[in-house]
Formats: structure tokens, sequence, C-alpha cells
């Protein structure tokens, strides 16, 4: 098939991209701009065409995929459309994708991408992440018809995923706009989900998994199953070890005890495919995935971790692994750069935001990071987050061994000493990084 991507740089079309590619297909895509992902595929042969414009519409294309940001004033889609050529959506193709395959699908409001990557290193398989896995320095590996697959709860796009094996980290709800805020409709949703598995390995000390209709699954009991949980540096990069019931000692790439809950389930799971020794040693092959408490600069005074966390929960316990960080290097100071994501996030989870930056020495505030055609909400971040005293900067300028805060075209402080966290999804990982 010829097959077209509207939104080709995005880091979920890109890994249906590439494995469509991989797959004996003929690939081509768009994008706004060029980015360093749109780099990537046109190496890897894809063409990719910026910006986007109804010419990039072939007669020949036999399917055209978009992504969720594409509206229908989008050119391509528009032209694609007029041509007859057929069009779906990332979630409606995701059964073209998946429906073949042996599909290891994890989901989760938090810990997806994680368990993901770990469950990739280990199965040592195809996968399909919503981040960059550093075992294999992409979000997308084909391998065979064996695949690790980040389910999407955002958007229901996980009951299309054709799951062999269901994984659920946790149901905490997200995303509730897009089930009009009926939470009967998102619980169901996951329940769906499970069903659709032969396998299930759920955590059972989630509280919102436990308020699920489920017939038969695998659970994890953290408090019970995971024991005798360390932390190590090395080579300044973070390292958990754990024991996992009767299974014996593992060692896995972060910090924290989340770690060895998303480490657990991904055991668990594997155990349908691998022996435990082959487990525990493609385990050491798991390295973090970028932007997840991503080391970026490390020196004996100073270290900025770029962590894409975006939602209290996981800020919280991003807050922890920086903790048990310091810790370990005594770098004392605690700063933390917040740039807050989406209007209707922020809105929504503004009591969980004021509390979860408490174990910071200091807060930066950046604008927030939207989408085109969202809708402007009224937040006094100065009066809510009062308690903080926070700094509010428009933009950072990162170099080697410093980070600087920029308020109107000007340098109001610089940092050089300490823990330095990004926590967000918008821009912030580039800014930290450039």
């Amino acid at each position: 098939m010829k097959v077209h991507f509207i939104g080709i740089g995005g880091i979920g079309l890109s890994a249906l991209a590439r494995f469509l590619n991989n797959d004996g297909h003929e690939i081509s895509g768009s994008d706004m701009k060029d980015s360093p992902i749109t780099k990537e595929l046109q190496n890897e042969g894809i063409k990719v065409s910026c910006p986007q414009e109804a010419k990039n519409i072939k007669d020949d294309f036999d399917l055209v995929i978009y992504s969720a940001a594409v509206t229908d004033e989008n050119p391509e889609l528009i032209q694609a459309r007029l041509n007859q050529i057929r069009t779906l959506s990332r979630k409606e193709a995701l059964p073209i994708v998946l429906g073949d395959k042996k599909n290891y699908c994890v989901a989760g409001a938090h810990g997806k991408s994680t368990t993901t990557a770990i469950l990739a290193s280990i199965l040592q398989s195809s996968a399909l992440i919503g981040a960059i896995s550093k075992d294999f320095g992409s979000n997308f590996r084909y391998v065979n018809d064996l695949v690790a697959f980040e389910a999407d709860e955002s958007d229901a796009s996980f009951l299309l995923s054709n799951p062999y094996c269901a994984i659920v980290t946790n149901a905490e709800p997200e995303h509730m706009e897009y089930y009009h805020y009926d939470y009967d409709k998102f619980y169901s949703a996951y329940e769906s989900f499970i069903a659709l598995a032969k396998k299930r390995v759920l955590n059972g000390e989630d509280k919102d998994i436990a308020k699920l209709k489920i017939e038969e699954a695998t659970y994890l009991y953290p408090s019970v199953d995971i024991k005798n949980l360390s932390y190590t540096l090395k080579d300044k990069e973070p390292c958990t070890r754990f024991d996992l019931k009767d299974l014996g000692t593992f060692e896995v790439w972060g910090f924290g005890y989340h770690i060895a809950v998303d480490a657990s389930l991904a055991i668990m799971a594997a155990l349908n495919e691998l022996d435990v020794e082959s487990i525990r040693t493609n385990l050491l092959k798991y390295k973090g995935i970028k932007k997840r408490f991503d080391v970026v600069q490390a020196n004996d005074k100073f270290v900025v971790i770029d962590d894409y966390a975006h939602h209290p929960t996981e800020i919280e316990v991003t807050m922890k692994s920086v903790e048990l960080y310091d810790n370990l290097t005594n770098l004392n100071n605690r700063i933390v750069l917040w740039q807050p994501h989406k209007y209707s996030r922020t809105s929504d989870n503004l009591e969980g935001f004021k509390k979860c930056f408490r174990r910071c020495d200091e807060l930066i505030i950046l604008p927030i990071w939207t989408i085109p055609g969202e809708q402007k909400i009224d937040i006094d971040f100065e009066k809510e987050f009062a308690s903080y005293n926070p700094i509010f900067a428009d933009r950072i300028s990162s170099t080697n061994g410093r980070i600087d805060l920029i308020k109107d075209e000007k340098i109001i402080k610089s940092y050089d000493e300490g823990i330095f966290l990004g926590v967000g999804a918008g821009d912030i990982t580039y800014q930290l990084r450039h």
C-alpha cells in the first residue's frame, strides 16, 4: 500500500509510519515544519514534505492517516477526501497496523511509556511507544510480530489495539474532556480494553482498577510482592534494585517505588514469553526513556533533569525521585522549572498542582504551553502558588553547567549548583537541551 501520514512528525504517528514502512508499505508524510523526528524519518527513506499543502496528496495513494491535531480545514485532508482516497485518524488506523500481531498493550494514566519501554527491552521485541527508548534510540523498533505497544486511553484508541496481553499500571481518570466527564463511560472503556485480551496483568493496589469489573487477571500487589528496595547511582545515572515475589532480585534503570512497580508489571507480563533468567538479563538493557527523569547534564555540583511529567500525580512521583537523587549526591538545592500544559489540564488539576511541588526549594513557572484553538482560562498563578514565592520567567537558556532564566529578554537569574528539574509536556525539553 501507498500510505501518507498528515502530521508525521508527531511522536505517535511517526511510530506508526515507521512500523508500516518496515512492514513493506510505501510511506510518505507531511508536517507543519521540520523537526528532529522528520529529519530522522527522511534518513530512513520516508519522503516528508513541509509545510502541509494539497499538492502533497497524490492520486495513487491507497490510504491517508492523520493525527488528532489535524482539523477538517487541513489542505491535505481536504484534497484526500476530494480525491476519494480512504482517510483514517491515527486511532482508526490501529487495526491496520496491529491487527495481525501479538500485541502486549500497556495502558494507564501514568507510567505506560516507561512500562512499555521496559517490556520492549525485556522481550527484545518490536515496539511502538509514545516516547524515545534509550535502549534503541527511538519510539519505534521493528523486530518481528511480537509488539510492545503503548495503548492510549485519552481518546479510547486502546480499544482498537488488539491486545494479546493487556497491562494496566493504573486507571486514574485523565483526559475526561474526551469522555464528557462521564466516569462510568471512562471506567467502562478500561473494562472493555482489558476484556479484549487473553492475558491480563494489572496493578491490584490501584484504587481505580479496583472499581473495574474484571473476570480474570494476574495481579501485582506491590506492597506485598516487591521487597528489599534499594537505590544507587551508576555514572550519575539512577538505578533501582528490588526482589519480586519468589523470582529473585532485579535491577532496573531509574529511581523510585514507581519504577519498581512498572518493571514488575513488565516482568510479570513477559513471563508469558520468556524464562525468568532471560528476563533478568534483558531488563539490564533498559536505559530509561527520553524526557523521563532524563539526566541531560551533570557535574559534581550541578545536575539538570528533564521530565515529561505534566499531571500532579506524575510530578509528585518525580519529586520523590529528585529527593532520592539528592540524598545520594548531597547537592541539596532543588530547583523546579514548571511549564504548565494546556489551560484545561491546569485548571482541572489546580489543587493538585498547588501541592505537588512541596519538596522543592525554588519554583519557576513558565507561560502555559497550549494548543491552537484551546479556550483560554484565567488562572492567577501568582495568587494560587504564593506559598512557593515562585519566580516567573518567559523562557530559559541552557549552556553546559548553567541555566539562565529569561524575562523580557533579560537574564533575571542563573543557576550552576543543585538539582535543576524541568517538568512539562511542551517545548520545555528543547529549552533544557539547547
